[in-house]
């Protein structure tokens, strides 16, 4: 683990946020003072999630969950961890008035940001915020994830999306959500969710330094970059993963090993699977 990485994961949750607005202050502010700031993107020191450009990633991303879940404009979409509304901004392009957006998150600034600037535009795009533990981004609170019920009518949603989500989530967590996925997504609806999955090819290629990251704390079904951190960053073998997928009444229909692990033809940088209710 970097030492850049390491000092990130040193400070709480509310400072990683403090920190990244005072870094990006100066871009942010000549953006600002130059009207240079798309009001439909937020400014950069409050984006928390992901790398790399904002706008480009958010329409990769709505191009993978077009193809690989069948979402039609005026389909049913769930954003699990919708974050600051790197997928919602690019689907209002895209979902008809008939369509449906429902995204919830556990960081409240995001789902702020995008109740202000995307759902006065777009009344058929909601954004609720949950307030759910969480080492790497709240710790505020004593709500677990794994009680958590999804506040939406069973067999609701023809496509759900989690993008990074599962990354930072213990097993049972893991357990919990995928069952609440299958409840409300409706019979053939698909969910296309990223994760860090190791098989014998990616642990040999860890062993071998070959790997972006790298999961030195091993435990029974899962391994974390960080022991202090726990979610920071979470990956799960292969194995282990998918029998919980299978209990919760969903199937894999495609795989795609991430850029993470030098994959082929990645299609993300994190492992990416596509899930069917059976």
């Amino acid at each position: 683990m970097n030492i850049v990485r390491t000092i990130y994961f040193a400070l709480t949750p509310k400072l990683r946020f403090v920190a990244r607005r005072i870094y990006y202050f100066p871009y942010d502010a000549y953006m600002k003072l130059f009207k240079r700031q798309d009001d439909k993107i937020p400014p950069r020191g409050m984006i928390f999630i992901g790398s790399g450009d904002f706008r480009q990633q958010g329409e990769r991303l709505k191009n993978l969950v077009v193809e690989h879940t069948g979402l039609k404009p005026d389909g049913k979409i769930l954003d699990v961890g919708c974050g600051i509304g790197r997928l919602a901004i690019p689907l209002t392009r895209y979902l008809s008035a008939e369509g449906l957006y429902e995204g919830f998150d556990i960081v409240k600034m995001g789902i702020r940001w995008c109740n202000r600037n995307i759902t006065p535009e777009y009344p058929n795009f909601h954004f609720r915020y949950v307030d759910l533990k969480n080492d790497l981004y709240n710790l505020s609170t004593e709500n677990e994830a794994k009680s958590f019920q999804f506040p939406y009518p069973r067999n609701s949603f023809d496509s759900v999306v989690l993008t990074s989500v599962f990354t930072h989530m213990m097993p049972e967590d893991v357990q919990h959500y995928l069952e609440q996925i299958s409840q409300v997504l409706k019979d053939g609806g698909r969910c296309m969710a990223t994760f860090f999955i190791i098989d014998e090819e990616v642990r040999k290629a860890m062993n071998d330094k070959q790997t972006t990251f790298e999961f030195n704390h091993a435990y029974n079904g899962y391994y974390l970059m960080s022991a202090n951190v726990k979610e920071a960053n979470v990956a799960y073998d292969e194995n282990y993963l998918y029998d919980m997928i299978r209990q919760s009444g969903m199937q894999v229909i495609l795989k795609s090993r991430g850029g993470w692990s030098k994959g082929r033809e990645p299609l993300d940088f994190q492992d990416l699977l596509v899930l069917t209710k059976k």
